[in-house]
């Protein structure tokens, strides 16, 4: 455990001393050092689970071994095995990084108190990511008076893949992994695990959905804050059919025994020529990707929005949102010929009309703004939505919001733009991506976003009124903030067919 505070009468500088001692702490697994940062202590590359050698890349997670002496933790470790996001970006993991990679890694202000915890999964559709990317820097959020946790969890077919034996959905069994581990030793850190808030972005969000609807029994959470969730879900025989794209031209079958001796660089290469067929045939999948949660009736058998509805995360506090233009990011290099919103509602299997609401909703859009609406609704708003409204429904305290500051780069408030302000890292390389540069009211909006956050994290209220069903109270995240009702009502609307209990 961490030292206690220093004797008063010491003095200053004894006092400073005494903190610097506080940085070895003792978890179930070993002692760990961390080291100052700023205003809060961080530890690094902690181990919740056993190092993904041979078989374990594709097995659910197990302890990780105990050690002697004291570990240092002062540095990320090594990502999981995955490819770069994007041609011409670097991998956060290359041929030959160590396997120790189910790690996280806390930032705590104090030690010896008993703070609220937020622990964050990172986004990256399933493919890639990690908790080390600088923009997750926990180090001004804790510094609000919270304990922040990053975890890592397996992406791509080790994580997310068809195994015949072994379990579906390994990175969120990975995420419940890190859960345990918060339980068990986040006291010895300051944090208090009778309240823990889960918070995660794209992915990350896709998880926290998965986690509120299909874990919240556990007791291993308290609230969570799903930001942009994604459409990720897929039924078992479309996750077999996915697998076959990948396993077939490898040569190996879904099993452990095999795809253990595939180097991971060659299923990565396999994944992308998946991923590009899945994409000319849009309309075959439920999404242009191999890999989503893969509703298996143990992580979760049910779409979320279907299962908060239904009460499965009774007694959990709830906020959930999304960016105002979430697809400008996916499609701002992409042909403007390309963007045929009538054939991406054929593709999505949308009922006929759809797009002739579309136009009526949004008079001023051409075809390009209507394809990103209708884009950004099905992937992330509307998912968001549906939550929110599912979850009060039933009865539940949820909460919605909108970021809609707009980027100068014509991306609008475009997908991912939530995460620096919510960090508060204004040079993280997300800020400098989205938005060319700090923009002016970055700390006024950063600011509103921490203090949100984690007064939501310690009281379940994050300043803002709660969503119900009679009024649709949403905030407006934006230079300067506002309260609305139902600010996207035409994109509930035209949707509720697909939803259809909602409205019951």
């Amino acid at each position: 455990m961490a030292t206690g505070s220093a004797p008063w009468w010491l003095g200053e500088p004894v006092r400073w001393l005494y903190g610097y001692m506080q940085f070895v702490v003792r978890t179930e697994f070993g002692a760990v050092r961390g080291a100052a940062e700023g205003d809060v202590q961080v530890f690094k590359g902690i181990p919740f689970a056993a190092p993904l050698d041979g078989p374990r890349r594709f097995q659910a997670p197990t302890e990780p071994e105990r050690w002697d002496g004291v570990r240092e933790a002062t540095r990320f470790s090594p990502a999981v095995p995955q490819p770069p996001m994007a041609d011409g970006l670097p991998s956060s993991w290359n041929p030959g990084d160590g396997t120790d990679s189910l790690t996280l890694n806390v930032w705590t202000p104090d030690p010896s108190a008993n703070l609220p915890v937020m622990v964050w999964f990172h986004g990256g559709a399933y493919l890639a990511g990690s908790p080390s990317e600088g923009s997750y820097d926990g180090a001004r959020l804790a510094s609000s008076g919270v304990v922040v946790v990053t975890a890592g969890y397996r992406v791509g077919y080790e994580g997310f893949g068809w195994v015949d034996d072994a379990p579906a959905n390994r990175g969120i069994l990975d995420h419940l992994a890190a859960l345990r581990w918060v339980r068990e030793n986040i006291a010895a850190f300051g944090g208090n695990p009778d309240n823990v808030t889960i918070f995660g972005e794209s992915a990350g969000g896709t998880s926290i959905a998965t986690l509120v609807a299909g874990s919240a029994r556990t007791g291993l959470f308290h609230r969570a804050i799903a930001q942009s969730p994604a459409a990720m879900y897929r039924g078992e025989d479309e996750a077999r059919k996915a697998a076959e794209l990948i396993t077939g031209p490898v040569g190996v079958r879904p099993i452990v025994a095999e795809l253990a001796k595939i180097p991971a660089e060659q299923l990565h290469a396999a994944q992308r020529d998946a991923t590009a067929e899945m994409t000319r045939s849009r309309a075959a999948w439920s999404d242009t990707t191999p890999y989503g949660v893969i509703l298996d009736g143990e992580t979760l058998g049910e779409l979320p929005w279907v299962a908060l509805l239904g009460g499965a995360a009774k007694g959990i506090d709830l906020i959930a949102g999304f960016t105002a233009q979430e697809a400008t990011l996916f499609t701002a290099m992409m042909r403007r010929e390309s963007l045929d919103p009538d054939k991406l509602a054929a593709d999505l299997h949308l009922r006929d009309g759809v797009m002739d609401q579309y136009r009526a909703a949004h008079p001023d859009l051409d075809d390009t703004g209507l394809y990103n609406t209708l884009l950004s609704d099905k992937l992330f708003r509307v998912p968001a939505l549906w939550m929110a409204e599912a979850h009060a429904a039933a009865g539940e305290r949820s909460h919605l919001y909108e970021l809609t500051l707009q980027a100068p780069n014509g991306l609008g408030a475009c997908h991912a733009l939530d995460i620096p302000f919510t960090f508060g890292n204004a040079d993280g390389p997300l800020l400098q991506l989205l938005l060319g540069g700090v923009p002016d009211g970055f700390e006024d909006l950063s600011g509103e976003f921490r203090r949100s956050w984690t007064s939501f994290a310690a009281t379940g209220d994050p300043g803002w009124d709660r969503y119900q069903p009679t009024d649709r109270r949403t905030r407006i995240l934006d230079l300067p903030s506002s309260t609305v009702s139902d600010p996207i009502a035409a994109s509930r609307e035209i949707w509720a067919h697909r939803f259809p209990e909602l409205t019951a």
